[in-house]
């Protein structure tokens, strides 16, 4: 397995936390990965359908490209999420 040779809690084994983060900015790291969970389950549900259905030789190529769009779209669900969650007062970052 691939390991940077930058030490980030991003690229860590097991469970995610945010101890590594002021308490504020872990409290709304936590609401906005929960909120993030519930927008997305359908998301990784289609990106893990799509890996199980290709057999080893069709796993590159143009499963890459359906890849990237289901990754695309929920990269675009985060951030509309983040951005709900900040209009609505659950996180609000310093410029």
């Amino acid at each position: 397995m691939y390991r940077p040779r930058f030490s980030s809690p991003l690229f860590t084994d097991g469970p995610m936390s945010f101890a590594h983060l002021p308490a504020e900015q872990a409290r709304r790291a936590e609401q906005l990965f929960e909120s993030l969970k519930a927008a997305t389950e359908g998301d990784l549900r289609a990106i893990a359908e799509l890996l199980a259905s290709k057999p080893d030789d069709q796993l590159f190529g143009q499963t890459e490209f359906q890849l990237r769009d289901l990754v695309l779209r929920l990269g675009a669900k985060a951030l509309q999420t983040a951005a709900q969650q900040r209009k609505r007062g659950g996180t609000q970052v310093p410029a």
